[in-house]
């Protein structure tokens, strides 16, 4: 079964957006998710969250208070019990689908501009539900969301707690699948955080104007974690200095430890063979996921 939907930034999530994160832990989570809720209560927007945990301490609301927004009816933490669980305590998607459609409504009514919409689905997955009625529940939010000038929703999954083939099934039921805000993009360089593995993806031109930067974004992981990786298959040029750069962080390493090189485009591993991997201490080359850009990346 294919999958087709469109990757967008979560800042950019608009009304009539169905979108799915599909997350690896909760770090990724909460980088999505937080901008997601802060960004409605910085601006005239209602955002809507289907959870058990308290306000406080949901992903985006560290600078926040809870009670004031709620009082304003411009957050609207609901439990599962009193928006989607049927007397017996079962998942009923027709009543989460009713209580989506009555906060948009009141939302509309009361004048914000948009209500966003989230939800973690992962408990369902937690108490071994069959995933049918997740599945109806998808298409309802899809129908009730996608034609919508005001409404966007985020549906949250642990992927490492679905099977692959519904994992895709729920993938379908979407247009759009959201990821986390870039670190830096000034139209030249993109760095991004990635998370399974852990490390940052780099995109475009890593030149000497942007060493800097990069070096600020890579020390603040490293001092951190251990085994970061580097997502460089959207790298398109890279000089000698951004090689200097790796070199110097991958030795401040702890023994053992190293920074490891994804994906790299066969032209520039070739440069860094020629180099010699054992030159390089603390690189380490990783995963590759085939064939690449055919040599369109330079080295100066």
């Amino acid at each position: 079964m294919g999958t087709w939907y469109d990757t967008r930034y979560v800042d950019d999530v608009r009304p009539g957006d169905h979108a799915w994160l599909p997350y690896s832990g909760a770090e990724e989570r909460d980088h999505v998710v937080a901008p997601f809720v802060a960004g409605a209560l910085a601006t005239n927007e209602k955002i809507v969250y289907v959870t058990d945990a308290p306000a406080a301490r949901l992903p985006g609301m560290s600078a926040f208070d809870p009670a004031a927004f709620a009082a304003t009816g411009q957050l609207r933490v609901l439990t599962r019990a009193e928006s989607c669980l049927d007397a017996a305590g079962g998942f009923d998607p027709d009543r989460l689908g009713r209580t989506i459609d009555r906060e948009v409504a009141r939302g509309f009514e009361a004048g914000f501009r948009a209500v966003r919409f989230t939800t973690d689905f992962t408990w369902l997955l937690a108490a071994g539900a069959d995933l049918t009625g997740l599945l109806g529940c998808e298409d309802r939010l899809a129908h009730a969301v996608s034609p919508s000038t005001v409404a966007m929703a985020v549906c949250q999954i642990d992927r490492r707690r679905c099977p692959p083939d519904r994992l895709v099934e729920l993938g379908a039921t979407h247009e759009v699948r959201v990821e986390g805000n870039p670190l830096f993009d000034d139209g030249t360089l993109r760095i991004a955080r990635s998370f399974a593995p852990r490390g940052l993806r780099i995109e475009g031109e890593l030149d000497r104007a942007r060493h800097a930067v990069f070096a600020e974004h890579l020390g603040r992981l490293l001092a951190g974690r251990r085994g970061v990786h580097l997502d460089c298959g959207g790298l398109g040029f890279l000089d000698l200095g951004g090689l200097n750069l790796l070199v110097r962080h991958a030795l401040a390493l702890p023994r053992g430890e190293a920074l490891i090189l994804d994906d790299l485009p066969a032209n520039v591993e070739n440069v860094i063979d020629m180099v010699g991997w054992n030159r390089l201490p603390g690189l380490v080359p990783g995963r590759a996921r085939g064939a690449r850009d055919g040599g369109a990346t330079a080295w100066a």
